[in-house]
């Protein structure tokens, strides 16, 4: 069976192709995938694979804000990444992940994301490092610290080098969830 790989940014999608994508992500997440959860994975570069079933990987990074030590950092911000259930355990989601690497290294300062107890193993695999450190939002309030969240942010130190783990993370605000 022939795979193919395709990186494009949103604008690139038609609407089929979204819909494929929206579609993935509903069944891959068990129907937990929400509006806020689609509309944070648009606007930035999809890594698509296709298989002769359709759609059967696809993940996303977007640019995102993330302050660290009192500098705003060019974050490239992982999202949407999920695997055609049939497909799993076949190397296709290191695919979508080594695409969105590529983006990440050559773009941004940062690479960041959020990952299940499940995707954390794919990301530590990948060298992604969890983050120690507290997390907060930059908040329409002011900062706020977001302790349910710490523990599930992963970061891959791209331009900005490495990074002080005993620090904190502020993110930009958006809504849904924030991180």
């Amino acid at each position: 069976m022939t795979v193919r790989l395709r990186l494009a940014h949103t604008c690139d999608l038609d609407p089929a192709e979204l819909g494929a994508a929206r579609a993935l992500l509903d069944e891959a997440f068990g129907g937990d995938f929400s509006d806020d959860d689609w509309d944070h994975g648009l606007g930035g570069m999809h890594a698509l694979v296709q298989d002769g079933r359709g759609l059967a990987a696809h993940g996303s990074v977007v640019m995102r804000r993330i302050r660290h030590q009192g500098r705003w950092l060019r974050t490239g911000y992982v999202e949407a990444v999920a695997v055609r259930p049939d497909a799993r355990r076949t190397g296709l989601g290191g695919r979508v992940m080594g695409e969105l690497e590529r983006v990440i290294d050559r773009a941004y300062d940062l690479g960041a994301l959020s990952a299940s107890e499940e995707g954390a193993l794919l990301y530590a695999a990948r060298g992604w490092q969890q983050w120690g450190g507290q997390v907060h939002v930059l908040s329409p309030d002011g900062i706020a610290r977001l302790e349910e969240e710490e523990g599930g942010v992963w970061l891959r130190p791209a331009l900005a080098g490495p990074l002080d783990h005993g620090g904190e993370l502020v993110f930009d605000w958006r809504d849904g969830d924030v991180t």
